[in-house]
C-alpha cells in the first residue's frame, strides 16, 4: 500500500509537471529555407527556435515579460511561464508595394504568419499575443496586449525575449550604451565582448557603460559554418530601444530595454504592441544587405501625397568647422555662417547642380551650448547679426538652391518641444523645407536617455510634426533607425553612428568602418554619413597633425554607392573640389534615389561591391570598397540591358595609392562596355573604386 501510494504520487507529479507542455507549431518561409518552431515548455513558458536550411540559428529561446501596476508600482504576475495557448492561427501573405524612395522601386512583402494567443489561468489572468512573420530571409515577431479587464495602464519592468545562439560566433559590435552609437565597431567572438576594455569602448564623449557584456543592435554575426545572422528590431514606436546582454556561458542574448530615470522600461496602455524583434539570416552576406524585412515590418506611409519629398545632394557650412578653419559661434572671430560665406556655398551648389546648402552655426547661442544639462540655449529663430536670413532666402531662390536648416537642441529636448511649431513656421516663411536636428549632450528631462521610451516618442513626434509642415528631416544623435522611414518618408536619414566628422578631430574611423556599417547600422535605415572628403591629409589644416583620414579618395567616391541614402552630402569645402574637378564629376553624376540595386559581393568587415540603377534612368553606378587590405576584384556587368553599349568611367585608386601613405592618388579611365563585360578593379589598402555607367549616345 505504501509503495502504491508513492507510485501514485510520482505519477501525479509527473503529469502536473508536464500539464503546460504543448506540441510544437512549425512555420516555414515561403521558400522553405527558414523554419520557426513555437511551443510552451513544461513550465508553460513560451519558447521558439529558428533554423536555416536545417542549420541551427537559434536554439530554444525564451519569451515573455515582467510587468508592474502603473499606480501602485506593484508587480503583476509575470508573463513568462504558467501560460496556456488559447488560440493559434497560420496565414500567408504575398503583396508588392512601392517606396517613396530607396534602393529599389518595388518591394515584395511575402511571408508566412503565425499568431498565438496566450493567457494565464484564473480570474485575474492577463492575455497577450505573439505574432511571427517568417520571410525567405528572416523572421520578425512582436507582442500585442489586447484590451482586457485585467490590464489597463501598466509598466514593462523587463522584457524576457532571448536569442539563444548555437555557438561562439564572430560578432561585429559596439557597446550597449544608452546614449550614443558613435563608436568604431569591434570584431571579436561573443565570448570576448567587453565594453570596459578601452580598445573596444574608446569614444570621444566617454559615455558610461551600464553593462560591459551588452551590445547594441543591429548586431551582425557570422558562424563557423558559414551563416550570416543579423539581430535588430523594426517599428520602434512608444517603447525603448533594445540592447542585448551576452551570457558567455551558453551564448544566449537577452533583451535589455533602455530605462527611464526611475528604472522603468516602458509605460503602456492596452491595447498595446511592442516593436518587432528581427532575425535576418542567410548563407550569403549579400542577402543580408539586400533584405527588406525590416522595412516590410513597418506600417505603410502616412503621407498620402509625398511629391514634396525630394532625395537631395547637398553641400554646406560644416566641415570647415570640424577642421578648425571656422567656428559655429560668432564671438570667435572666424564665424562660418556669415552671409558672404553662405553665398559662396550657394554659388558653388548652383554651378554644380546641388539642390541644397546646409548652414550650421547660423543662430545665436553657440558660445556656451555644450556641457551637462544646458537648458534653453537656442530659440531656433534668432540669427547672428552677420547672417541675413531674408537676404539669403532671396539669393538662394534666385540660384534655384534650397537652404537646409540646422536645429541643435543641445539635448534640451523639452525646450525644443515647446518651440517646434514656432521654428517650423519660421522655416517655411524663409524658404526652408529640410531640417537637420541634433541632440548632443545629456537629455533634458534629466535622467532620460537618447534611446529610452520618452525620446523614442520625441523622435516620432518630430517626424510627424515636420511632415505636417512638409519639411524633410535629418536627425543627428538619435536612436538607431528601425525602418520608420517607410511610415514617415519625409524622415530621409539619421546619423546614429560614427560619422565622417570623427576623422577630423579624433583617432578617426578605422578602414573597416565603412565595410561594417552596411551590415549593422544601415540595416534599419539610411545614414547621413557625409562622405566626399578630398583633402585627406589633416596637416593641411593643423600642422601638428600627421594623420590622414583612413580612406583613399577613390573610396570616398565609392561610398556614394555603397551607402544607400536619399540624403548625400559633398562634405568637403568648395576649394577642395575645385582642385580635383575631374574626380568631383562622379559626385555630380551619382544618384541618390534608385530603381534597382545589385549586391554583387560582400563580406562584413572586409569588402563590399554594389551596383545601383538611378531612379527613372538607364544610368548605373558601381561602388567597391575594402578594409585596410588591398584587393582585386572582377565585376561582371551582366545586369546591363542586353544589346546596348555603355560608357564606363572608372575612378580608381592609383597603383601607388594607400590610405596611410598616399591617400589622394587616383586615376580615371574610360571604356565602352556591355552586359558581357567584366571590369577588373584593383583596390588599394583602405581604398575603393567608383564607376559610372551610362548609355552611349
Amino acid at each position: 500500500m505504501y509503495c502504491k501510494k508513492i507510485a501514485f504520487t510520482i505519477i501525479f507529479l509527473f503529469i502536473a509537471a508536464f500539464s503546460f507542455a504543448q506540441v510544437k507549431t512549425t512555420v516555414r518561409s515561403p521558400n522553405k529555407n527558414i523554419e520557426l518552431n513555437f511551443w510552451l515548455n513544461d513550465q508553460g513558458a513560451p519558447m521558439y527556435t529558428v533554423s536555416y536550411k536545417n542549420k541551427e540559428v537559434l536554439l530554444p529561446s525564451a519569451m515573455g515579460f515582467e510587468l508592474k501596476q502603473t499606480m501602485s508600482n506593484e508587480a503583476l504576475p509575470a508573463l513568462k511561464d504558467s501560460l496556456v495557448v488559447t488560440a493559434s492561427a497560420q496565414t500567408t501573405s504575398n503583396t508588392q508595394w512601392k517606396p517613396v524612395w530607396g534602393d529599389v522601386k518595388e518591394i515584395r512583402d511575402h511571408y508566412s504568419q503565425l499568431v498565438v494567443s496566450l493567457s494565464q489561468k484564473g480570474d485575474k489572468a492577463i492575455s497577450f499575443n505573439i505574432i511571427f512573420k517568417v520571410y525567405d530571409d528572416g523572421i520578425g515577431f512582436r507582442y500585442e496586449f489586447p484590451k482586457q479587464k485585467n490590464l489597463g495602464h501598466f509598466i514593462v519592468s523587463a522584457e524576457k525575449t532571448a536569442f539563444h545562439l548555437a555557438g561562439d560566433h564572430k560578432a561585429f559590435w559596439i557597446p550597449g550604451d544608452y546614449d550614443s552609437n558613435e563608436f568604431n565597431p569591434n570584431i571579436t567572438k561573443l565570448s570576448e565582448v567587453n565594453a570596459e576594455d578601452p580598445k573596444y569602448a574608446a569614444n570621444i564623449f566617454a559615455h558610461k557603460f551600464f553593462d560591459k557584456d551588452a551590445v547594441q543592435t543591429p548586431l551582425m554575426l557570422k558562424t563557423n559554418d558559414g551563416l550570416y545572422i543579423n539581430i535588430h528590431e523594426a517599428a520602434l514606436v512608444n517603447y525603448p530601444a533594445m540592447n542585448l546582454h551576452i551570457d558567455k556561458s551558453n551564448f544566449t542574448l537577452s533583451s535589455v530595454l533602455v530605462p527611464d530615470a526611475l528604472g522603468n522600461k516602458a509605460y503602456l496602455q492596452a491595447p498595446a504592441k511592442t516593436p518587432w524583434r528581427t532575425i535576418i539570416v542567410s548563407d550569403k552576406a549579400t542577402d543580408i544587405l539586400a533584405s527588406h524585412t525590416i522595412m516590410n515590418l513597418n506600417d505603410p506611409a502616412v503621407i498620402k501625397d509625398p511629391s514634396w519629398i525630394k532625395p537631395t545632394k547637398y553641400v554646406g557650412v560644416w566641415w570647415e568647422m570640424h577642421v578648425g578653419k571656422a567656428s559655429w559661434d560668432s564671438a570667435s572671430g572666424k564665424h562660418g555662417a556669415t552671409t558672404a560665406n553662405v553665398k559662396r556655398y550657394i554659388d558653388f551648389a548652383a554651378k554644380h547642380g546641388f539642390a541644397g546648402v546646409l548652414v550650421e552655426g547660423w543662430n545665436v547661442g553657440w558660445e556656451d551650448w555644450f556641457g551637462q544639462y544646458k537648458e534653453n540655449v537656442f530659440d531656433f529663430v534668432t540669427p547672428y547679426g552677420d547672417f541675413d536670413v531674408k537676404g539669403l532666402q532671396k539669393y538662394a531662390a534666385s540660384k534655384k538652391v534650397k537652404l537646409i536648416m540646422h536645429h541643435e537642441t543641445s539635448a534640451s529636448v523639452t525646450n525644443y518641444e515647446r518651440q517646434m511649431d514656432t521654428a517650423y513656421r519660421f522655416m517655411k516663411a524663409h524658404g526652408y523645407d529640410a531640417v537637420k536636428t541634433g541632440y548632443v549632450g545629456h537629455i533634458i528631462p534629466r535622467g532620460e536617455h537618447h534611446d529610452g521610451q520618452w525620446m523614442i516618442n520625441h523622435y516620432v513626434r518630430v517626424a510627424q510634426k515636420t511632415a505636417s509642415y512638409k519639411i524633410m528631416l535629418d536627425a543627428h544623435e538619435p536612436v538607431r533607425p528601425t525602418g520608420l522611414h517607410r511610415t514617415y518618408p519625409n524622415w530621409l536619414a539619421s546619423e546614429a553612428a560614427r560619422g565622417m566628422e570623427f576623422n577630423a578631430w579624433s583617432e578617426g574611423n578605422r578602414p573597416n568602418h565603412d565595410v561594417i556599417l552596411p551590415f549593422t547600422r544601415f540595416m534599419g535605415g539610411p545614414m547621413d554619413y557625409t562622405p566626399g572628403i578630398f583633402q585627406l591629409e589633416l596637416n593641411y589644416w593643423d600642422k601638428t597633425k600627421k594623420e590622414t583620414i583612413h580612406t583613399t579618395l577613390a573610396k570616398q567616391l565609392a561610398l556614394y554607392v555603397t551607402i544607400c541614402s536619399p540624403l548625400q552630402m559633398a562634405a568637403d569645402l568648395p576649394e577642395a573640389y575645385e582642385k580635383k574637378m575631374d574626380a568631383f564629376q562622379f559626385i555630380k553624376d551619382v544618384a541618390v534615389d534608385w530603381d534597382d540595386s545589385k549586391y554583387l559581393e560582400a563580406e562584413p568587415g572586409e569588402y563590399i561591391t554594389v551596383a545601383r540603377k538611378a531612379k527613372g534612368s538607364k544610368n548605373w553606378f558601381v561602388g567597391a570598397i575594402t578594409n585596410e587590405n588591398g584587393r582585386s576584384t572582377n565585376v561582371s556587368l551582366d545586369f546591363l540591358d542586353a544589346g546596348k553599349k555603355y560608357q564606363a568611367i572608372i575612378y580608381a585608386d592609383a597603383a601607388d595609392a594607400d590610405y596611410q601613405k598616399n591617400p589622394a592618388a587616383y586615376i580615371i579611365s574610360k571604356q565602352v562596355v556591355d552586359n558581357k563585360s567584366v571590369l577588373s578593379l584593383k583596390l588599394a589598402a583602405g581604398g575603393g573604386c567608383a564607376v559610372s555607367i551610362m548609355p552611349v549616345k
